[in-house]
């Protein structure tokens, strides 16, 4: 069993809420009382079996859905340029096709003694928590990214706040279309097994309720992330009727532009969308989008990694997670 809190209190000789917060990293501890804290915690193996000899290398395996998503080309090519920071880390990263086949537990299964720490973007489903749990019990340390899954032992979740990030969209949306005028709104979902979409849609819906009560969503899609699909339902949507603005939770965004644009409809429907990627880039200049709510790959990259490889290694790293940032055409970051 994990040693718990009360032992680390009572062999340290401090409060159960000041070993929290050192654990936790929170300020109000005195620095020699910290280290007490994490040393009793070391030495009762509150980090579990996991903690190795700084002259090994950390093996890192990071599960990514594979596909067209721009984002998580984005994601996988900055979490390589990380581990390539970091020469105590062997880094393994693997694409894994069609979630709903099984193919993520088979293949989370196949990492049993094989490696120290793993990072997953993968639906909220009960097999693949299940596995997540078999590989924490055996020592691996587990970090959810970009999506979360609750219910595992992990070391935390890397991603931003997804209903913040849905109550945003439609907060732009709103405040684009004008209040009080009304307007039809076309809603797009790449898949509700992933928490992180389902939350997003969930914020979504919730400020349109509260603010924005006279917006209409009249029309939606479960596109599965896929770029050819969204394209489809796009047409067949503005075929149906009059669309005034568009929110895409996912992937698919050059699709969603491609209909709009063939439609001669990209000047006239406001259309809300997630993370910089050279597509969505070209699409704010262009106007055909409106904004991109993005949540930093090169932080997500950054913090998985450090804070995996750190608690392979015993240590508590500060978290930093990545923050919430709304680009428009005028303010693009440079590449």
């Amino acid at each position: 069993m994990r040693t718990t809190i009360t032992e680390i209190a009572l062999k340290s000789g401090v409060s159960a809420a000041t070993v929290d917060r050192v654990l936790n990293g929170r300020s109000g501890v005195r620095e020699r009382t910290r280290e007490i804290v994490l040393t009793v915690a070391r030495e009762l193996g509150y980090f579990g079996p996991a903690h190795i000899a700084p002259t090994r290398r950390v093996r890192l395996d990071f599960v990514l859905p594979a596909g067209t998503n721009s984002f998580m080309r984005n994601l996988r090519g900055q979490l390589i340029d990380e581990a390539a920071r970091h020469e105590d880390v062997q880094l393994r990263i693997h694409d894994v096709e069609d979630w709903s086949a099984g193919r993520i537990e088979r293949r989370l299964a196949e990492l049993h003694d094989q490696t120290d720490a793993v990072g997953v973007v993968a639906p909220d489903r009960p097999e693949i928590r299940e596995e997540l749990n078999a590989l924490a019990r055996e020592g691996v340390r587990i970090a959810t990214l970009v999506s979360d899954v609750p219910a595992v032992d992990k070391i935390g979740y890397v991603g931003v706040d997804n209903r913040a990030a849905g109550r945003l969209a439609g907060l732009l949306l709103g405040r684009f279309l004008g209040p009080g005028k009304g307007g039809n709104i076309a809603l797009f979902v790449g898949s509700r097994a992933y928490r992180g979409h389902e939350e997003r849609e969930m914020g979504f819906r919730s400020i349109l309720a509260d603010e924005f009560a006279d917006l209409r969503i009249t029309a939606y899609a479960e596109v599965g992330d896929d770029r050819e699909q969204a394209h489809e339902e796009m047409r067949r949507i503005l075929q149906a009727g009059q669309v005034d603005g568009v929110y895409n939770i996912g992937s698919g965004n050059q699709g969603i532009a491609r209909a709009l644009r063939e439609a001669h409809q990209a000047q006239q429907v406001v259309f809300i969308g997630h993370d910089l990627t050279d597509a969505t880039r070209l699409l704010l200049l262009d106007r055909t989008m409106d904004a991109v709510i993005d949540q930093n790959h090169r932080v997500q990259a950054r913090e998985a990694v450090r804070l995996l490889t750190a608690a392979v290694r015993g240590t508590i790293e500060r978290e930093y997670p990545p923050r919430l940032q709304v680009v428009f055409r005028e303010n693009i970051p440079a590449s």
